[in-house]
């Protein structure tokens, strides 16, 4: 006799099992959720973000360390995008840490690169006033490379607006001269060209003979070289000479300066003496002159005066 199967109750019991899993499931992982809840953190760009997502990875130094959490523009100033990322709360992040916009390959799909945070700075901590911790940006590639070609072609336009300014009516007119005279003197070097061969020729030709002089002149300036030594040296004893001739006039000055002030005395009186004996010898001339017998018979007694009476002798 075959058992009746109760297919209501095999049902009920497919239902509360798979009921079960699904709990156990969600249990498990609201729990792992729990145990590893992200930390968030601000950032602020202010630049396109096109090609980022919710959900796009967020990486530090190329490893998966969270999610971008959402993307938003700033109310106050709409140049600016608000990226909150959701990061492992094992990763540390640092007051120094940067986050940039890189783009993965040809796809252009966008994800955030964090980098920098060194060893010794401090951790990043929430500010007062600030709703989460805000991380440091800067531009990515893309930006910066724009940055550099608007540079770029804002010099080159400077360049293209003065070289236009340069290149005005006037200007072209004399450059378009000039470059008519350089062809006018090209052509007339060129008709020239054998003069100038023959001029080239002749001035090598004559280095050659000034060559030839100079190695000729060589022994005749030694010479003459040699000669001017020779009136220096006669020169230098001239000047020697000279020099012995000053110093022995100034000796024989000097010799003279003592005589005068050694012998001046006596010759005074010698000559006081002279005087004298040539008055005598006048004196004597004259007598001579007059009573030449006086020279034998020697001087006569002068007579007396009418008026004197002479003396007389005793009388016995």
């Amino acid at each position: 006799m075959e058992k009746k199967v109760n297919y209501i109750a095999v049902g009920l019991f497919v239902l509360v099992l798979g009921a079960m899993l699904i709990i156990a499931v969600l249990w498990l992982s609201v729990g792992l959720q729990q145990r590893e809840k992200p930390i968030l953190y601000l950032s602020i760009v202010n630049e396109s973000v096109a090609g980022l997502n919710i959900d796009a990875p967020v990486k530090y130094q190329g490893v998966n360390v969270g999610k971008v959490r959402s993307i938003s523009l700033d109310r106050v100033n709409p140049q600016q995008v608000l990226l909150i990322f959701a990061i492992h709360p094992d990763i540390k992040i640092k007051v120094d840490t940067q986050a940039v916009i890189e783009t993965q390959g040809l796809t252009g799909i966008a994800y955030v690169e964090l980098s920098g945070g060194s060893i010794n700075a401090p951790l990043l901590a929430r500010l007062p006033g600030q709703t989460f911790p805000q991380i440091l940006s800067k531009p990515s590639l893309s930006a910066r490379l724009e940055n550099v070609l608007s540079t770029a072609l804002s010099s080159f336009d400077h360049t293209a607006a003065s070289i236009n300014a340069l290149l005005n009516d006037e200007n072209r007119h004399r450059f378009s001269q000039i470059l008519k005279d350089i062809s006018i003197v090209t052509s007339t070097l060129a008709a020239q060209k054998n003069n100038l061969s023959n001029g080239i020729s002749n001035a090598s030709i004559t280095a050659g003979h000034a060559a030839k002089v100079s190695a000729e002149l060589s022994p005749v300036l030694a010479r003459i070289s040699v000669s001017a030594d020779a009136i220096a040296n006669m020169a230098n004893k001239v000047a020697l000479a000279s020099d012995s001739t000053q110093k022995a006039s100034d000796e024989i000055g000097s010799g003279a300066h003592v005589f005068r002030a050694d012998t001046l005395p006596e010759l005074q009186n010698m000559m006081m003496e002279l005087s004298a004996l040539s008055v005598s010898l006048h004196r004597l001339i004259e007598q001579t002159e007059r009573d030449p017998a006086s020279l034998l018979r020697g001087r006569k007694t002068p007579a007396p005066d009418p008026g004197m009476v002479p003396p007389t002798a005793d009388k016995p």
